[in-house]
């Protein structure tokens, strides 16, 4: 895959992608979603999120490493900054994530040991797996699988026999491999239960199940987490909200919420448009009022749109994703070739006439439509 940067303008990318197409490269648009933006005057948590919603659209969400590097590199050589972290305590408060990014945990009894999860240990915020699912702290030591995506649907599965916390094996998987396994298509695969039943006898292995208190400002529920554990407070007790060490390689720390700091917000460049139009209304409806239909290159932006599609109101929405009859392909409007995929299983139609949508529910999974349907819909603003 090649990246990159180009305008965001229609034409000067659409020109660029063209020559590097002839030359037979599959291009990541470097045309981002979303703006960060340093605020250098200290304020307390609810003070800055007031200041992020009046002046731009909330204060800062992350969705991985590289967005903490995109912080460090605009944050003008401070130590310390407030993200839209924030975590109101208590057992009733918390909700279940996977670990890896874009996988959505939805309740699934089936996968528990009988009884579980029962929080006997209070809290008991991580997960073990030998047959099925147990809940346990997080700070007990077992041995872990680790996942690994290299490329397009090559996907495999690692054994650590080392035993240590939940977070050090999360950290592990993510600094030598993907991540901690994670996600029902994962834990259910032939290639799992493959790994897991090697074992004789079997043991007892983290999985990237966990749940917390922490929630984003703005609603969203990214589960990535960078704390530095060394300074970390779980904010059992307390309101807690979160800072960003800069000088510590970005990791968080949590502490008050009234604690005066600089802090980041965000700007959103996607916008749901809830009127119910056909594919080619709402080309031209963003290109005349915004800038385009809404293009996804990577699991990243999939998921910064799937947020806004969760609130729409029809059970799809229009992306900008086509099939050209002339070319025999699925073309963004922006013209280039599709290089990352999120289909539904037995969701893409090539016909002529066909464009994509987003589910609104469940997975978030792309399904082919008849231009004609009426959706709402995504744009990109300028």
């Amino acid at each position: 895959m090649t990246e990159k940067s180009f305008s965001c303008d229609r034409a000067t990318m659409q020109w660029s992608l063209f020559l590097l197409l002839l030359m037979g490269q599959c291009v990541f648009i470097t045309c981002r979603l979303y703006e960060y933006h340093f605020i250098k005057e200290e304020m307390s948590w609810d003070e800055a999120r007031a200041y992020c919603r009046e002046n731009y659209t909330d204060l800062a969400k992350v969705f991985d490493l590289t967005d903490m590097r995109r912080l460090q590199d605009s944050a003008q050589s401070q130590t310390q900054a407030r993200i839209g972290l924030y975590s109101e305590p208590g057992r009733d408060n918390r909700r279940w994530h996977w670990s890896l990014l874009g996988e959505e945990y939805t309740e699934n009894k089936s996968g528990w040991t009988a009884g579980e999860p029962n929080d006997k240990k209070y809290p008991e915020n991580c997960v073990r797996t030998g047959d099925k699912w147990v809940d346990v702290p997080c700070t007990h030591t077992f041995q872990f699988i680790c996942y690994d995506e290299t490329m397009k649907n090559n996907k495999t599965f690692h054994l650590n026999e080392t035993s240590v916390t939940w977070t050090q094996a999360q950290n592990y998987c993510r600094q030598h491999h993907t991540d901690l396994a994670s996600g029902l298509d994962q834990i259910y695969s032939e290639e799992f239960k493959k790994l897991l039943n090697s074992k004789a006898p079997k043991v007892n292995l983290w999985i990237g199940l966990f749940r917390d208190s922490w929630r984003w400002s703005d609603g969203s529920n990214f589960s990535f987490r960078y704390w530095d554990m060394d300074s970390f407070n779980d904010g059992l007790n307390n309101r807690k909200c979160a800072t960003t060490l800069l000088e510590r390689s970005g990791r968080w720390s949590s502490a008050g919420c009234d604690h005066r700091k600089p802090f980041f917000c965000y700007d959103d460049k996607l916008i749901l448009i809830s009127q119910n139009q056909t594919w080619e209304e709402a080309l031209n409806y963003c290109r005349q009022k915004h800038n385009d239909l809404v293009s996804i290159r990577n699991s990243e932006e999939q998921r910064w749109v799937q947020e806004r599609a969760k609130n729409a109101s029809t059970p799809f929405v229009w992306l900008g994703l086509y099939y050209g009859c002339a070319a025999r392909l699925w073309l963004w409007v922006t013209d280039y070739v599709v290089c990352y995929e999120r289909w539904a299983s037995g969701g893409r139609t090539e016909d002529c006439g066909m464009s994509a949508a987003m589910t609104t529910g469940g997975q978030h999974e792309w399904v082919s439509q008849r231009k004609n349907e009426r959706f709402n819909f995504i744009c990109i603003k300028h």
